[in-house]
């Protein structure tokens, strides 16, 4: 597909665009108020399967199909609302709404360089699935199951023509992508597998409605069947003859960068920052290793190296961890107990009213991190938040390496990580914005931030009783987010190897050997997102520093979290100017 193929709607669209002008004897922010309105929900009628996923339904019986046309329709749309967009003055809006208009933008400009530039719909099949929507719909009790089914009945139709879609628009595929799809999807197989007939067994719909889902169902899956058989012949020939890097290069990766961690420093920058942060850490570590050494090892020389004497002490304390059989019932053990603590020292506001429910990670979802969150979003404030943990597989060795990464020091960084004070609780907070736009386009690299800067605020706080074994875990696991930072750059942008990746996984920031392996494979199906941990965690980080300068005695930690959580999922740099604004 070429550039000036694609533009030639867009721009018919802005010259059909009207202006918008307020006025007389409206405000402009009653005018840019009622433009918001109008943009969220034209961009839910282009986006429905967004708009599931913020749970709003409306248009939840519409699967678009990923061909050119509705690329060309995407872009027109985006070319239309940039457009109306220009209508206001800047400088005429208040902050609040000033940050939503470039939050808008920004999502807008993003699209369009992904449909125009980045073309992931071409290299990665993985992009393809349509699982999700209608795991969703299925899964969530926004309506009553027959309601939900007869929605469902009327995208399954269309998934046979979304994977012809899917197998005409991949042109150069990686092999990397090509296998992660394949695993996915045959993922996406099992939600229409037993438990969906059994839901529409169990409904009331008539008989000729359950002939027809189960009819449409079987259609379905030999769909995604037909495209997982199309990637497996893909990647027979990509192993046999080599295909697309996976790498995305200095220019891309800069520009991705920017419109999705939308920070105030360049990509290269941050690299240079987490490797300054690196060393701190190995010195910070390495005191800590000392102190602890006559505790564990008793009059044994210490290893001389500085990377070798951290190593064994992290060795050490990595032995101690739960059962295989054991490792999700302590995930869910230890909610209450995060919970308990926030309370009791006053951190946050927690809203016991929003269930989190600790669930195995769904099939679909596999293949790129072990643990996450799947939120609700602020149309659906109600419905649950899953933490998905993905259950332990393989051998009995690498159930053990797995274990010793997540030991009983880690795993319960993890849990504050995904579920309290950090992913959990942050999204609940958004969904309360009383700016949708900053609670719907919220910035990865601020939701992730928050998450990591979550899990240094409660060792502050004394969770986990101030121990230097704690501590030096702790600083192991936030080596992790700097060296997720280095590891991205370093592998798109300096091409770095798997050897490389290896050895500063395993030797610099003491990984297991499974998780380094987990962390080379998420290096090269994803790009930019390894680096949101560390670019979120430092500015939030370097926020609450300069305002606890600047206050001083009147600092108060708990109205901080408050009112930072409060701008929805806003870039940290524009909530910087709400919360420190430039006098």
């Amino acid at each position: 597909m070429n550039n000036s193929f694609l533009m030639v709607p867009a721009v018919l669209a802005i010259a059909a665009a009207p202006m918008i002008q307020a006025a007389p004897s409206t405000t402009v922010k009653a005018a840019f108020s009622r433009f918001k309105t109008a943009f969220i929900e034209a961009y839910w009628k282009q986006n429905p399967e967004s708009a599931v996923a913020a749970g709003y339904y409306k248009y939840a019986d519409r699967l678009p199909i990923p061909d050119d046309a509705e690329r060309r329709r995407s872009l027109a749309f985006a070319g239309t609302w940039l457009q109306k967009l220009k209508a206001f003055d800047e400088s005429a809006l208040d902050v609040q709404d000033r940050i939503d208009l470039r939050l808008i933008r920004n999502q807008l400009e993003s699209e369009r360089w992904e449909t125009r530039v980045f073309r992931a719909y071409q290299w990665d099949p993985s992009s393809h699935n349509v699982a999700r929507t209608f795991g969703l719909l299925l899964g969530t009790e926004y309506a009553p199951l027959e309601a939900r089914l007869r929605t469902v009945a009327k995208r399954l139709p269309r998934v046979a023509p979304y994977y012809a879609a899917a197998k005409a628009a991949i042109k150069s595929p990686t092999r990397e992508h090509t296998q992660l799809a394949i695993l996915q999807n045959k993922g996406a197989l099992g939600v229409f597998g037993e438990g969906f007939l059994k839901q529409v067994e169990g409904s009331k719909l008539s008989d000729a409605e359950k002939v027809q889902l189960r009819t449409e169902a079987a259609k379905a899956k030999a769909a995604i069947q037909g495209y997982i058989t199309h990637l497996e012949g893909l990647d027979k020939a990509l192993q046999a003859k080599g295909g697309r890097s996976f790498r995305i290069g200095k220019e891309l990766f800069e520009q991705s960068f920017a419109y999705s961690i939308q920070a105030d420093c360049t990509a290269e920058e941050l690299y240079r920052r987490a490797l300054t942060e690196k060393e701190k850490l190995h010195a910070r570590m390495a005191d800590l290793a000392v102190q602890l050494w006559p505790k564990y090892f008793g009059t044994e020389p210490m290893p001389a190296g500085r990377l070798e004497l951290i190593g064994r002490m992290v060795d050490r304390l990595s032995q101690k961890h739960v059962p295989a059989e054991g490792f999700v019932a302590e995930v869910k053990r230890q909610i209450p107990l995060l919970e308990s603590w926030v309370r009791e020292h006053d951190l946050l506001e927690l809203d016991p009213t929003k269930p989190l429910v600790v669930r195995e990670t769904p099939e679909y979802m596999r293949g790129v991190a072990g643990a996450s969150i799947s939120a609700p979003g602020p149309y659906d404030p109600k419905a649950n938040t899953y933490y998905n943990v993905t259950p332990l597989e393989g051998t009995a060795a690498q159930k053990e390496s797995y274990l010793r990464e997540y030991n009983d020091y880690t795993l319960q960084v993890l849990n504050i990580h995904e579920a309290v004070p950090g992913h959990y609780v942050q999204l609940l907070h958004a969904n309360k914005s009383p700016s949708l736009v900053k609670a719907l386009f919220g910035n990865g690299a601020m939701v992730e931030g928050w998450a990591v800067y979550s899990e240094r605020m409660m060792l502050e706080s004394g969770y986990g009783g101030n121990t230097p074994e704690m501590w030096l875990m702790y600083s192991k696991w936030n080596l992790r987010v700097v060296c997720n930072a280095i590891l991205d750059y370093s592998v798109h942008v300096l091409g770095m190897g798997e050897a490389k990746a290896m050895e500063l996984l395993l030797r610099e920031a003491f990984q297991q050997d499974s998780e380094a392996r987990e962390k080379w494979h998420r290096a090269q199906v994803t790009s930019v997102q390894l680096s949101s941990y560390f670019a979120g965690y430092a500015a939030i980080y370097d926020l609450r520093e300069q305002l606890k300068a600047k206050q001083g005695d009147r600092f108060d930690l708990k109205r901080f979290h408050e009112e930072f959580l409060g701008y929805g999922s806003a870039p940290v740099k524009f909530i910087q100017e709400l919360m420190l604004p430039k006098r």
